[in-house]
């Protein structure tokens, strides 16, 4: 095949890795293909002082790869898919979804194994909402405080003791070669994930078939079909970077189960419900189970700040 891919990618090591394996994919694949990294540094790359919530939200992690597309520098880009906003930008889709990684939250510590074994007044790191809504709910006698920064950087705070215990997804420790870091395991009773974590999405230009065509091959049904019915849950609530919320689907042979949540930021009040369906429904189960939180009293719980 004499044919060039361009990936836009940022440049952390976490990004790097998932963008090169892509590459190496798109390679096994599809012989002869030719793929360049495109490595870029966004704006939530540079601001490492702020909470997301403030500055714009995850999409500030994908803006500039985006607009790499749309110059012609880039052909795809490659994105975890918690950081891709449900509702995307007109022109742009995810063409496909590679298989999951383990989708839990894991505690990072060198003293405590688990939540319950820190104690009252630890503190612990975790710049996201989901996280801390969630913890606060389950520990609300811990401190609980947000790191920004890439994995290393967040270690590093830890390791320098500003932390007790710092919370980070168990997938990308272990693409990193970081899972003996894992101290354990965050139940998703105590933490539900986020929506689309632990999955790595390609996203490309609506109107470029011979690239939708190309990357087809890394599809994997099951995991898009999970990732499908989360990012509806999430859609249907309108929920934003601000808003602490978490989704997560599993098949179970021809039927997908979808978790969902709201909460305050404070962890006071929290809001569950679950749906199981057929899994060639899943976005349908995604925007009913919205409807049902929403009909239990959502709306307050995202109106909180």
């Amino acid at each position: 095949m004499n044919r060039t891919i361009r990936i836009a990618t940022r440049e952390s090591r976490l990004a790097m890795w998932q963008a090169e394996h892509v590459a190496a994919e798109l390679c096994r694949h599809h012989p002869g293909l030719t793929v360049e990294l495109v490595p870029m540094t966004t704006k939530g790359d540079q601001i490492l002082d702020t909470t997301l919530a403030k500055i714009g939200g995850k999409g500030l992690f994908i803006k500039e790869l985006e607009t790499a597309m749309l110059e012609g520098r880039a052909d795809i880009a490659v994105h975890s898919m918690k950081d891709v906003p449900a509702e995307m930008p007109a022109g742009f889709g995810i063409a496909a979804v590679l298989e999951r990684e383990d989708p839990r939250d894991a505690l990072v510590s060198a003293d405590y194994l688990n939540i319950a074994d820190i104690p009252a007044g630890g503190v612990v790191g975790t710049s996201s909402l989901r996280r801390q809504a969630q913890l606060r709910h389950a520990r609300p006698d811990l401190a609980v405080e947000p790191v920004r920064g890439n994995v290393e950087t967040r270690l590093r705070k830890l390791d320098h003791g500003h932390f007790a215990a710092i919370l980070l997804a168990a997938a990308g420790l272990k693409r990193l070669g970081l899972a003996e870091r894992i101290a354990g395991f965050l139940p998703c009773e105590v933490s539900l994930p986020a929506v689309g974590q632990g999955a790595v999405g390609i996203e490309a230009l609506d109107s470029n078939a011979e690239v939708a065509t190309l990357v087809a091959a890394l599809e994997h049904p099951d995991t898009r079909r999970c990732v499908d019915a989360e990012r509806a849950f999430a859609g249907g609530l309108g929920a934003s970077c601000e808003s602490p919320v978490a989704g997560f689907a599993v098949i179970e042979g021809d039927e997908l189960w979808l978790r969902g949540l709201v909460a305050t930021h404070d962890g006071a009040s929290v809001l569950r419900g679950e749906r199981r369906g057929p899994a060639s429904e899943a976005a349908a189960i995604g925007a009913a189970l919205a409807q049902d939180l929403f009909d239990r009293g959502a709306a307050a719980l995202l109106q909180d700040r």
